[in-house]
């Protein structure tokens, strides 16, 4: 591997979505080229396909611009420490995976020291903050995007790309088994399910969750019997959720448990989802659902006045319609919410209309998402099969 000191892949994921997306990447890397260690920052999913994690994942998720300034000098210290010793020993290539923030500074100090980089995931230019085409121009030796339309732009910006599609449209089944998921879960077939997933970083929980949760009150005074599950990303999450819910009071049914989210998405029949990965999730399983999101006002402010399009929702944005109900900020009342979320468990017509959009969608997104990406960082670390 010319140019490299030591052979390895650096990566670096925020969340646990970038947890999830990145796992199926290291399998396929290590699969590839076993022998090749792969290094950085990463969370238990990636750890389990053998990634060597210098810091915890948790460390970079942060949510909004309010509790970014709070722990900035932790994440400056980070990025500053992973910059310098990656400079040092350089890697064959590095991957930024999600986490545009902290990823892009990084990127472009390693790319300024020869080091080929390589973004999985491609942010959401085409919803706001469209001027940072400019420092993934600077930054990025080559963009993975993971939906079709996304390749036009960077093409058109001058930034090698490849279109890889969505790796969760290759997990997700394409007919998913509710029967199977409620049999897991314990739920009889006659009880209706509410799925509540406020997010996966504590700012997200401490925003929606309360709302959620008092949604659900609100949602078991018209079906007392109505099962009500929130799968957690981990055991942080859940100690938060649970706290909240003794807080709200008076909910029956709850189930609170961490991971297993695939599971409680196939068993439901709604979802009180926030916006992000989690509602892409949701329409491959093909449910209904209702978008929400809410932030600290100043960061709320900044981000709507960047913002292009008229929704913040991953299902929405793909099928360029409102198919789906968005709350946010001040209109996610509990009232709101749970007036929503009950035409969305009781309207048999507008589920088989969802059933049948995102079906469509899910075919329109899937590809061999990781051997696609994985040929892509391997030839930029010329380690090719």
């Amino acid at each position: 591997m010319s140019g490299s000191a030591h052979p390895s892949i650096g990566m670096v994921a925020g969340e646990p979505s970038g947890d999830l997306l990145a796992a199926m990447l290291v399998r396929e890397l290590k699969h590839r080229a076993p022998t090749l260690p792969l290094q950085g920052i990463g969370g238990p999913k990636m750890l389990a396909q053998g990634f060597d994690a210098w810091y915890p994942m948790q460390k970079l998720a942060v949510n909004g611009y309010a509790d970014v300034l709070r722990h900035l000098p932790e994440l400056l210290n980070i990025r500053r420490t992973l910059r310098e010793r990656w400079l040092a020993e350089r890697p064959s290539v590095f991957v930024g995976v999600d986490a545009p923030d902290f990823n892009f500074a990084l990127e472009g100090a390693l790319k300024r020291g020869g080091i080929p980089t390589v973004h999985f995931i491609g942010p959401s230019l085409w919803a706001w903050r469209g001027e940072r085409i400019h420092t993934i121009r600077e930054s990025v030796s080559h963009m993975l995007v993971v939906f079709p339309f996304e390749q036009k732009i960077y093409q058109n910006a001058g930034v090698p790309v490849t279109y890889v599609g969505h790796p969760l449209a290759g997990v997700i089944p394409r007919v998913p088994d509710r029967a199977l998921a409620r049999r897991r879960l314990r739920i009889a077939p006659e009880h209706r399910v509410l799925a509540l997933m406020p997010g996966s970083r504590a700012g997200e929980v401490r925003h929606l969750a309360p709302r959620f949760l008092q949604a659900a009150k609100l949602l078991q005074q018209k079906d007392p019997s109505l099962r009500i599950w929130a799968p957690m990303a981990n055991a942080e999450r859940q100690a938060q959720f649970e706290a909240c819910a003794a807080e709200v009071g008076g909910l029956r049914h709850l189930h609170c448990l961490i991971g297993g989210s695939h599971d409680v998405l196939a068993a439901c029949d709604t979802v009180l989802v926030a916006s992000g990965t989690a509602t892409l999730e949701a329409a491959l399983f093909k449910r209904p659902m209702v978008i929400s999101y809410a932030l600290p006002k100043v960061s709320w402010w900044i981000m709507r006045r960047k913002a292009y399009l008229p929704w913040v929702g991953l299902p929405n944005i793909l099928c360029n319609e409102a198919i789906v109900p968005e709350l946010l900020q001040d209109a996610a009342t509990p009232r709101a919410l749970a007036d929503a979320a009950w035409t969305a468990l009781t309207d048999e017509a507008h589920a088989r209309r969802i059933e049948t959009r995102f079906t469509e969608l899910h075919d329109e997104l899937i590809r061999d998402t990781s051997a696609l990406a994985a040929k892509v960082i391997l030839e930029l670390a010329n380690h090719a099969d």
